[in-house]
């Protein structure tokens, strides 16, 4: 029996017979083309169309998170600036499959140099790549296999294309060597409620047919495991069954102390699913997809329907809606196109919208129309605010429209650090735990090459939720938390003891959360908040929460 070490995914368990993912398919050689430029052309624009559609289509049909990935990466393929690259290697004389392979990866390149938001794109082109070479060559694109029985996914990573779509009847549990808690895996397998551990190293060892017990609440992949062992993890998946299927109640602590627990939503579409899963309202609603599928800023009256559909779902509830965080890193032209070197310390979020209030004042109109057709419980909050001073442009301007209840989002640590004097204008705080790692880590949480930074269990990121959460118990405001920090359940309990009165989370992750703030009470998450805090770093903060976990009372 062999344990091996990642990152859990959620809190289940699952056993199986490994399969391994399928190997890329090797780069083609640069020979010259028989079929002459014109042939080559038509034979790789077809290809890249093809693969395009198909990744709409996968999106169209996975929804949630996936779709956006999934979209975006068909823009990639269709890029025309890839499209020039591919065109002059053709017109050099070269094949439609080294042209594409060869244009692929100087783009990627390319997209890696400029770091941030495209940085991040840059590993989607290898999928992408593989796609439009396997259809020239008129194989199966490498990806997900289908054995015939269910099994243990072990990869290197895996595409955004094969995650949206797994089979949950099939795929037991998935398990990575690369890949941290923030990335696309990692978001998409919660949103999925999939069973998994990411950045197991030592899985690259694991051969296809070998039995592993995969314990996600553990963060520990089991290799040959005993009859024991493996009566004891199927004991553990039929109590969680079980403990899925009873009835729904309210978040709260175990003696008693109430914790909303709320939902995480891209689309009002998306609203009846977390309602289904007990989603006591919603605690950040994403208004990006309005904008970013659009060649214009959509109408006051187009996103008043979008915001009344979305609070008709949630009678008597709280909905808490972000404004439009987009910028320089997600380019839109109505808003900000201009070149920045490092856009995530650019104009993006609040900063944006002040330089085209008008679309701050169109979004705001609709909200406060929307809100007066409807019963629920309306929040507005600005993101990426940094200052005292952008925190009372926005609150000013939001009761001036009429909303009631004026929050921000607390992504920087100098709002942060001047929690007390922000919440002295602010109705209520909410912490983006991915964007206030990232800058507090001073690590883009879209590259890859410093992911190993982009961990909210770090000391330094507890601290300044520590700051927020005591400055909002000093003046009576809600401080709630909206990362993707939130659905991992013991860093959840955590997160209650630095002061977070609410938790929001994509919908799959609420059963876990709540089964686990059942088992502590208040003065037990606030012990277990030390501890982390204690901690160098976040792995030790995370062993050390651990251990003294296993060491309190069940309640």
């Amino acid at each position: 029996m062999t344990e091996l070490r990642g990152v859990g995914i959620g809190l289940g368990v699952a056993q199986g017979p490994v399969v391994r993912m399928t190997e890329a398919m090797p780069a083609p050689q640069n020979t010259a083309s028989t079929l002459g430029a014109d042939a080559e052309r038509t034979r790789a624009r077809e290809a890249v169309a093809a693969v395009a559609q198909e990744l709409t289509a996968r999106g169209a049909t996975a929804g949630g998170s996936a779709q956006e990935v999934l979209e975006a990466q068909a823009m990639i393929a269709e890029d025309p600036t890839l499209q020039d690259e591919i065109d002059e290697r053709l017109n050099a004389g070269g094949t439609a499959e080294w042209a594409v392979h060869d244009a692929f990866a100087g783009f990627r390149a390319t997209l890696e140099a400029v770091g941030g938001y495209l940085g991040e794109r840059a590993a989607d082109l290898d999928d992408i790549a593989q796609r439009v070479l396997a259809r020239l060559r008129g194989v199966d694109a490498p990806g997900v296999p289908d054995p015939g029985h269910p099994f243990v996914l072990v990869a290197r990573d895996l595409a955004p294309a094969d995650t949206a779509l797994l089979d949950l009847e099939k795929v037991l549990a998935l398990v990575t060597f690369d890949g941290g808690p923030t990335s696309h895996t990692a978001i998409l397998a919660r949103e999925k409620g999939i069973v998994a551990i990411v950045g197991a190293a030592a899985a690259a060892d694991l051969a296809t047919g070998q039995t592993v017990i995969v314990d996600a609440a553990a963060g520990i992949v089991t290799a040959d495991p005993s009859d024991k062992e493996k009566n004891r993890a199927a004991e553990r998946a039929a109590a969680r069954l079980s403990a899925d299927a009873a009835p729904l109640t309210p978040g709260a602590l175990a003696d008693g102390t109430r914790i909303a627990l709320l939902a995480n939503l891209g689309k009002p579409a998306d609203a009846a699913d977390a309602v289904a899963r007990g989603a006591e309202g919603v605690g950040l609603f994403r208004t990006e997809f309005l904008f970013l599928s659009s060649a214009q800023a959509p109408t006051i009256a187009q996103q008043r329907e979008s915001y009344r559909e979305l609070l008709a779902a949630f009678p008597g509830k709280k909905v808490v809606v972000r404004m439009l965080d987009a910028g320089a890193d997600k380019p839109l032209a109505f808003l900000n196109d201009s070149h920045e070197e490092n856009p995530a310390l650019g104009l993006r979020g609040l900063r944006a919208l002040r330089a085209s209030e008008d679309i701050l004042r169109e979004q705001l109109t609709a909200l406060a129309e929307a809100d007066a057709e409807t019963d629920a419980d309306l929040w507005v909050m600005a993101p990426m605010v940094a200052t005292v001073e952008e925190t009372v442009y926005f609150t000013t301007l939001a009761r001036e429209y009429g909303l009631k209840t004026a929050g921000v989002m607390v992504e920087v640590p100098s709002s942060a650090l001047l929690a007390d004097r922000v919440l002295a204008h602010a109705d209520f705080a909410s912490i983006g735990t991915n964007d206030l790692t990232q800058y507090t880590m001073a690590a883009d949480r879209l590259l890859g090459s410093v992911a190993g930074f982009q961990d909210p269990w770090h000391p330094a990121v507890l601290r300044l939720v520590r700051e927020v959460g005591a400055a909002g118990a000093r003046l009576g405001k809600p401080v709630g938390i909206c990362g993707e920090a939130a659905a991992d359940p013991l860093l959840a309990v955590v997160l209650i003891g630095l002061g977070a009165t609410s938790l929001s989370m994509a919908p799959s992750a609420l059963a876990d959360v709540r089964r686990i703030l059942a088992t502590r009470t208040l003065d037990e998450a606030r012990s277990l908040a030390e501890a982390a805090l204690a901690a160098d770093d976040a792995a030790s903060a995370r062993t050390a929460v651990t251990t003294l976990a296993a060491t309190l009372p069940q309640h």
